[in-house]
């Protein structure tokens, strides 16, 4: 269900022009008014119980109006695939109402009646169709349109309604007869406009969803003829073509509307239309306040403002999106679970093999191999970083064992006969040797398929600081080979999250000291800057095609950054 904020408010009186243009039209909320139209000629003359199509049919005659054919009746898709518009007599379609009304009270099955029609071409048209009656829908006829005012095919209705109250400071932009004979189904879509919905008689069910839904919906490509509505059928739909649409209802609210009753809905709110059988409604469009106000000449800044703030929300998601049936991730990964499951057994093993890698890196130090490293990295800094093992706790142990572990059995597991693209001076080297070559993890966006991620994700900020101080003195080469062989686009987006919390956690001299330390770990610190950024492009990117996809419907295939690699054997890591 929806937050507080976009729940759909139901009001008795009618607000005033004033309230509702202060209070209810900026929120973009939709808002139901009861009893909203009851003062309406049409709500006494219009009612079919009272005599209201004689009155309709008497009234209008025989003009023509434009009728919606469907074969998907009685679901009426705005695809202009699914159906055709076809010229009818009013004075026709309400026939067929009179005839499914009177069987309706008669406790006759309309679908089993069969359908005179004179020998009009319209009507032999819709004689090739079984049950054309229950394939029509009189939808959108104009009664007024300012903007096309030679398409108005109903203006002699214009007497019996009346702009309601709330809309008194508003200018339609046009005014519509809704209409059907049969059950009826819009499928789900959007209005470009802010919309009341008038039922003179009958009865809707509405179903709506806000515009941030739209991923759970489908959208149609902005670029098509239907790009306002769902691809899919919210009750039936393929999950394995349409797994989002799973949670689509989670996000819907439903209103029943009587006669006399109105709604608004604000446009981009995606709604469905539920009629009962001789439904007569009518719906008030209007441009929005921020739609007006928009300068064409600013179109494409906010263009790229939308996308980037949608860009931003997804960044977020992406990597919990297959989470949602499973534990929290902060659950399974907390240092308090971590603490829990670490046994004085476990602690001792962990401890033993930290302190054999230890050993190993520091013979390595001896035989210089990491030489510039303590030069350039550590002298002269003043921050603590001499951070001895048995000062972790044992959540910060176990994460530290835990990464070393990736990165070794990474590189014992490495296959030498994979390429791997690089700028290294040191590679030609390294491939004429045979040396094993690291492949980068470049397409990996969710914890569950980064162990490397999962645990920078789940260390406080301090805590991955003081781990990293702890390699960077005991597993220079272990923690060079973490970042440039093993960070996936996702893991080098928690990483740069993770700095930016401990740059808020830390004064500026301190900030500079780490940071000195951490990158003076690496023989080329571009490399790793590069990597970094690089990752988190490609991480950005890969959240930019999913805005693509779900609010425009749009499957983009662009380039990805490429990451920058490096050659990995164990005489570099060891």
């Amino acid at each position: 269900m929806e937050e507080e904020s976009l729940q759909i408010r139901v009001f008795e009186e009618i607000p005033s022009a004033e309230e509702f243009a202060s209070q209810i039209e900026p929120k973009n909320v939709p808002a139901v008014f009861n009893g909203c139209i009851k003062n309406w000629k049409a709500f006494a003359k219009w009612n079919p119980s009272n005599g209201g199509l004689d009155y309709l049919q008497e009234r209008v005659g025989s003009s023509l109006v434009e009728a919606m054919l469907s074969k998907s009746a009685p679901v009426f898709n705005g695809d202009i695939r699914s159906h055709e518009r076809v010229l009818l007599p009013f004075s026709t379609f309400v026939g067929y109402c009179k005839e499914l009304f009177q069987n309706k009270d008669d406790g006759h099955d309309v679908k089993q009646e069969k359908h005179k029609l004179a020998a009009s071409e319209t009507e032999e048209r819709l004689l090739q169709f079984a049950d054309a009656p229950q394939q029509i829908y009189l939808a959108q006829v104009p009664i007024m349109n300012t903007e096309k005012e030679e398409s108005v095919q109903l203006e002699i209705l214009r007497e019996d309604i009346q702009k309601p109250a709330c809309l008194k400071s508003r200018a339609p932009a046009s005014v519509n007869l809704w209409m059907n004979n049969a059950q009826t189904r819009s499928s789900t879509h959007y209005d470009p406009h802010h919309n009341l919905l008038c039922v003179v008689t009958g009865r809707k069910r509405v179903v709506l969803w806000p515009p941030s839904a739209s991923p759970y919906l489908y959208p149609m490509p902005i670029y098509g003829e239907a790009s306002n509505h769902s691809a899919i059928g919210v009750e039936n739909f393929d999950p394995s073509i349409y797994p989002r649409a799973q949670h689509a209802m989670e996000y819907s609210q439903e209103v029943v509307l009587h006669a006399g009753d109105a709604l608004f809905i604000p446009e981009g709110w995606f709604h469905q239309v539920d009629s009962d059988c001789v439904t007569i409604a009518v719906n008030f469009w209007w441009r929005s306040i921020i739609m007006s106000d928009m300068l064409d000449h600013m179109d494409a800044y906010y263009l790229r403002r939308i996308l980037k703030r949608l860009t931003d929300n997804e960044m977020s998601r992406i990597p919990f999106e297959r989470l949602n049936d499973s534990p929290s991730l902060k659950d399974v990964f907390s240092p308090n679970t971590m603490l829990r499951s670490t046994s004085d057994t476990v602690g001792k093993k962990v401890t033993n093999f930290i302190s054999q890698l230890n050993d190993e890196e520091a013979g390595d130090r001896g035989r210089n191999v990491d030489g510039n490293y303590c030069s350039k990295g550590l002298k002269g800094i003043n921050l603590k970083q001499s951070i001895m093992l048995h000062e972790l706790d044992p959540s910060a142990l176990k994460s530290l064992h835990e990464l070393i572990n990736i990165v070794h059995d990474h590189v014992n597991n490495a296959d030498p006969s994979q390429p791997v693209a690089s700028t290294s001076a040191t590679d030609s080297a390294g491939e004429e040797k045979g040396e094993a070559k690291a492949i980068v993890k470049e397409n990996i966006y969710h914890f569950e398929d980064d162990p490397v991620a999962s645990i920078l994700w789940t260390l406080e900020p301090l805590t991955l600081r003081t781990i990293f101080l702890t390699m960077a003195h005991s597993f220079p080469r272990t923690m060079e080979a973490l970042i440039l062989h093993l960070l996936s686009p996702l893991g080098a987006e928690v990483l740069t999250r993770k700095f930016d919390e401990i740059d808020q956690l830390t004064v500026k001299e301190d900030r500079n000291k780490f940071y000195q330390i951490f990158y003076g770990v690496f023989n080329d610190q571009f490399a790793a800057m590069n990597v970094l950024l690089t990752g988190k492009e490609s991480f950005t990117l890969q959240a930019f095609k999913n805005v693509l996809d779900q609010y425009l419907g749009i499957k983009f295939d662009g380039p990805i950054p490429s990451p920058l690699y490096f050659p990995l054997g164990k005489a570099r890591l060891l």
